[in-house]
């Protein structure tokens, strides 16, 4: 059995899917985008505000769910140019700081609403 998760403290989807399933112990959330939840408004000043827009939806969706970022066990990172690399990733390391998950990144001709970073991820709770 499966339970839809959902938070007013991560955007809303722009399609039809939901920011979350549960399925048993492991959680799937939806690609996340920077939009801001509060404002509807995009953050793209820059790659690092766009990664961490993106990681503090991941959290409330976590949060909402009975997750941490401990327990993420799979991420899926998608950039619009592989020259964000190395800002993405220094954002991304504030927040799996410990049981670092498995992860790839691939670079994608293009994103929801023109931005330059989306991430899934899988988590896993006993």
């Amino acid at each position: 059995m499966s339970q839809i998760i959902n938070t007013p403290n991560a955007p809303a989807p722009i399609g039809p899917y939901n920011q979350a399933v549960k399925a048993g112990n492991t959680l799937y959330i939806s690609g996340q985008i920077p939009l801001s939840a509060e404002s509807g408004a995009l953050i793209n000043n820059n790659i690092s505000d766009e990664a961490s827009q993106v990681l503090k939806n991941i959290g409330f969706i976590l949060d909402e769910a009975g997750y941490t970022f401990a327990e993420v066990v799979k991420v899926t990172i998608f950039l619009s140019d592989m020259n964000y690399f190395n800002e993405v990733n220094n954002v991304y390391a504030k927040y799996f700081t410990e049981n670092e998950p498995a992860r790839e990144t691939v670079a994608v001709k293009g994103l929801p609403k023109g931005v330059n970073v989306e991430i899934s991820v899988i988590a896993y709770k006993n």
